[in-house]
């Protein structure tokens, strides 16, 4: 009588996706790759060590040809010369920028979201309408509304106020239509369902659901928004002829005379405008990353 002896079944080695090697070429950065990278950061990156060398000099060494590669020992003498000017009044006009620019970030965020929320997650009638109005707001230019907004500020007697550069700019089409983007994609139906059955109300589901959620592209609406409104100069220049109450914008025009230009002070004034930019890029931008990562996870 023969044995059989029971041999567990041979399975076949895993073979290696064919293209595995294929995505390893694609995933790894070539010599061009490097390349392209180094010389986007050097022409990023030389306009502003261009306006520290330029601060940094003499007006005449500014202006010479061929002109300096290296910064200079005056950038402290010219920042003073900046912060002392009585025309430019550079030191409430940043103060005035601030308060303006941040005003708006946080009225912008806080009004496109819960709009963007509402037209997202809601339903009601005339909806769709009202997102295209607000669509094609986006389609006019500011400068065909400068002439009945002017009046309207005069109306008000807002005309050299700050209220003049703030309430107009307190809401704009882009962020609703931003935040009602991304509140369809990031916030569930479910969650919302879930948050009602267990009691909450529309503004509760708001407050505790929606903006937990909304919070990367608020990030980056807010970081949008302050930028813009910092670098805004045709509507303040419009309403601002106070030159005691300018905005940042005003006062570094008024560094530039039409009879002289000092390069030297408007760089140095242009290198003090940017500072606040860049502080706030770097402070929240890790946070933007961040949200945004976070995001991408829960996802």
């Amino acid at each position: 009588m023969t044995t059989t002896t029971l041999r567990p079944p041979v399975r076949p080695a895993a073979k290696a996706p064919r293209d595995a090697h294929q995505a390893d070429r694609l995933w790894k950065a070539t010599p061009l790759t490097w390349v392209g990278l180094v010389l986007g950061v050097i022409l990023s990156l030389f306009p502003f060590y261009w306006m520290i060398v330029i601060a940094s000099r003499t007006n005449d060494a500014a202006n010479s040809w061929p002109p300096p590669f290296l910064p200079g020992g005056k950038l402290g003498e010219n920042i003073q010369r900046v912060l002392e000017n009585g025309d430019a009044n550079i030191v409430k006009g940043l103060m005035n920028s601030f308060l303006v620019s941040g005003t708006i970030t946080i009225a912008t965020v806080f009004f496109g979201s819960l709009a963007g929320f509402a037209f997202a997650k809601l339903r009601f009638r005339g909806k769709n309408a009202m997102l295209l109005v607000i669509l094609a707001s986006m389609m006019v230019p500011i400068q065909l509304g400068v002439l009945p907004l002017y009046i309207l500020m005069a109306e008000l007697d807002w005309l050299n106020t700050m209220p003049s550069v703030t309430v107009p700019f307190l809401i704009g089409g882009f962020g609703i239509f931003m935040m009602r983007q991304y509140a369809e994609q990031a916030v569930p139906n479910e969650l919302i369902e879930a948050a009602r059955v267990d009691g909450c109300s529309t503004w509760r589901v708001y407050w505790h659901v929606v903006v937990p959620a909304l919070r990367p592209a608020a990030a980056v609406l807010g970081l949008l928004t302050f930028m813009e409104q910092w670098n805004q100069f045709f509507w303040p220049f419009v309403v601002l002829a106070d030159p005691a109450n300018p905005t940042v914008q005003i006062s570094l025009r008024s560094l530039n005379t039409a009879y002289f230009a000092d390069n030297s002070q408007i760089f140095a004034g242009t290198l003090i405008a940017t500072l606040p930019l860049f502080i706030v890029f770097v402070l929240f931008g890790r946070q933007i990353i961040g949200g945004i990562m976070e995001g991408a996870v829960k996802s």
